[in-house]
Order: structure tokens, then sequence, then C-alpha cells
């Protein structure tokens, strides 16, 4: 499912399970983890709060941010692409992957062609990342 700044994925499957399985499916597509960061046990740490275990996954295609970055290198302020995992209470998890495409209109980036056809390959590599979580 398309939101405003990304996809949505639903995924029947553990917190635990699924964050390996959105690992994988980035990898499958050449994209690499980055970073990670651990929403709920940040928070729990720095605010005392009990929150939902929820990671931010900074995804990175080498190939695809190296062309970004020799077009224009204030594009790193949009790298890496972040990919969300949160347990769902009732069962199961979201999966959030960002829209390059949307982030370079965030950035004014959208009137560089080349630019754009950076971020066109690769939504079309996170595209196929969430069709291949849509089928698990």
């Amino acid at each position: 499912m398309s939101t405003a700044i990304g996809f949505e994925i639903f995924l029947d499957a553990s917190y635990d399970q699924s964050v390996i399985m959105v690992t994988e499916a980035l990898k499958s597509e050449g994209f690499g983890v980055l970073t990670s960061i651990d929403v709920r046990s940040t928070l729990t740490e720095k605010l005392g709060e009990d929150f939902r275990p929820y990671v931010i996954i900074g995804a990175c295609n080498p190939p695809l941010a190296y062309k970004a970055l020799i077009i224009d290198p204030i594009v790193g302020l949009m790298l890496p692409c972040n990919v969300t995992v949160e347990a769902v209470p009732e069962g199961g998890s979201i999966v959030r992957i960002a829209n390059p495409e949307v982030m370079m209109r965030a950035g004014s980036l959208e009137d560089n062609r080349e630019m754009s056809e950076v971020a066109k390959e690769a939504r079309v590599g996170l595209e196929r990342v969430a069709g291949k979580l849509q089928s698990k």
C-alpha cells in the first residue's frame, strides 16, 4: 500500500522475524543496512517511557548513493533510505519504506533530471523489496 511518503506493508510475522525479513529483502535488492536505531530502547533509556518494539533501519544502495552524491552532495541529508518496522499490538508487524522520489521533492531536487533518475531507480528497487515482503 502506498502512503504519502512511502510504502506500507503488514506482515503476519513477529517483530523479530519481520526485522530479519526486511533486512534480507533489502539485501536481495542491493541495499545494505548502515544503521539500525532501536527506538523502544532509546525511549526507555532517555525518557523512561515504554514503547512498542520499533526500529528505524537506514538502508543504502552504494552505487545509487554514489551517483546521487556526485550529482549533488546535498542529497546526503536525505541518505540513507529509511525503513521502519514496528510491532502491532494485535500481532504482526508494519513495515514502512520511504519513497526516494518523494524525498527528492521534499529536498527540492525533483527538477534535476539526473537526480530524478537515481531516485526512480532507488524507488523501483524499494518497491521490489515491498513486493517480496508482501508475498511472504
